[in-house]
């Protein structure tokens, strides 16, 4: 009995203790109310006319190139422009050395003389022969001799004439002039040089800048993927705005004045199964030279009903599967599957899954489960800048909220 006293007295003040917390905890809890739903940020889509471009890479090109070479042998005597300048048509470039084909101009020109001097006698004993035949004072093998002589100096006269006319063109390729206009490049010979007739170095070459050409490639795939969609109805082509042509430098920025599209080439590259497209841009401060890399934006057609989502309201699922959520019938969350296309800015092309009047989710996500409420509130994206992140959106890589994980991830 002692040791049963003991044992009591020992455990009756914790007891009493744990007895009285329990007491105060039943009396302070009550009924436990639902919670109420989540609130949402949501963009009402409405479809709008888009006209779809599509970005081909490319190279510049002169439009007119002339590689300057001399056309007569001789001493190069004088370099008359500045390398790097503009030149216009039929300006001196170089001097080539003239005298010897002066001299073979005067030379020529004696020639010609001596057979013109020798015309008037033979044409006056060809007639006087002729005369004399009648009266038959002379055989007429004579008068055909002299009729023969008459040829052969009328011949001698045309002749030293050519050779003259040959002579005056070499004289004329001394002076070597420009066949275009447009910007010179770097001199490969200086004054003193012996140059030699159509040498495979040219001397200087001249390119036209102002308009140039841009050539770009397009893959035989995506022009027949373009044709396909046009036939289909799909996209609307304007030709006169098709053939205008933007034009993206090197580093990204876009370039100025606005191209024309001139052809498309009739073959495929059989190396890279690609076709050249020639296009035609103004380039009046030659801000594009020759050999550059651009990409240039070629107009693809207008889809008059497209649908824009926001990139904040796309998801992937682990898959890679396209999906958004969506405010539906009785303000519940739908998952809609999609199928993107081209990224439009900051929005993306959606071609199924969404329509006009459509709510989609771009806020607070990461609240949102399939199938429960929601209390929807519009956002308005219009002065977002491109790329921004709406609050509650998702971080970028973060996985995304309501998607079936993979069997090996828990």
């Amino acid at each position: 009995m002692r040791a049963l006293d003991s044992v009591l007295r020992r455990w009756t003040p914790g007891l009493l203790a744990v007895l009285f917390v329990t007491a105060g905890c039943g009396r302070q809890a009550g009924p436990a109310g639902p919670p109420p739903p989540p609130e949402v940020g949501v963009v009402t889509l409405t479809s709008e006319r888009v006209v779809l471009t599509t970005e081909l890479p490319g190279r510049t090109s002169p439009y007119l190139i002339a590689e300057v070479r001399p056309q007569v042998n001789g001493l190069l005597q004088q370099r008359l422009f500045e390398e790097g300048a503009d030149v216009r048509r039929g300006e001196l470039l170089y001097q080539i050395d003239p005298a010897p084909y002066q001299a073979a101009v005067d030379q020529a020109a004696a020639a010609l003389a001596v057979a013109e001097a020798n015309v008037p006698a033979a044409r006056s004993r060809a007639e006087r022969l002729r005369g004399l035949v009648a009266s038959r004072a002379v055989g007429e093998q004579d008068a055909v001799d002299a009729e023969a002589a008459l040829a052969r100096a009328e011949a001698g006269v045309a002749a030293s004439r050519a050779a003259l006319e040959s002579a005056r063109i070499q004289l004329s390729y001394t002076p070597i002039r420009s066949p275009i206009s447009g910007r010179t490049g770097r001199s490969t010979v200086t004054p003193g040089a012996l140059v030699a007739a159509y040498q495979p170095v040219p001397l200087v070459t001249v390119q036209q800048l102002d308009p140039i050409y841009v050539d770009v490639q397009q893959s035989s795939a995506e022009l027949l993927r373009l044709q396909r969609v046009l036939a289909s109805g799909a996209l609307t082509r304007d030709e006169a705005s098709a053939s205008r042509v933007r034009l993206l430098l090197e580093d990204g920025t876009p370039y100025p004045h606005e191209g024309t599209l001139k052809f498309q080439d009739v073959s495929v590259a059989p190396t890279t199964g690609a076709v050249t497209l020639r296009m035609v841009f103004p380039n009046p401060e030659h801000q594009l030279l020759p050999g550059m890399f651009v990409r240039a934006l070629v107009e693809e057609g207008a889809d008059e009903r497209a649908v824009l989502v926001p990139q904040q309201a796309v998801q992937r699922d682990p898959r890679g599967n396209a999906f958004a959520f969506a405010v539906g019938a009785g303000e519940t969350i739908e998952v809609r599957p999609l199928q993107v296309g081209r990224a439009i800015g900051n929005r993306w092309l959606v071609t199924a899954g969404l329509g006009d009047g459509d709510r989609v989710v771009v806020d607070g996500l990461f609240s949102v489960r399939p199938g429960i409420p929601v209390k929807a509130r519009p956002v308005d994206l219009s002065g977002m800048a491109p790329g921004a992140a709406v609050p509650g959106a998702p971080a970028p890589g973060a996985p995304a909220p309501g998607a079936e994980m993979p069997a090996d991830e828990e």
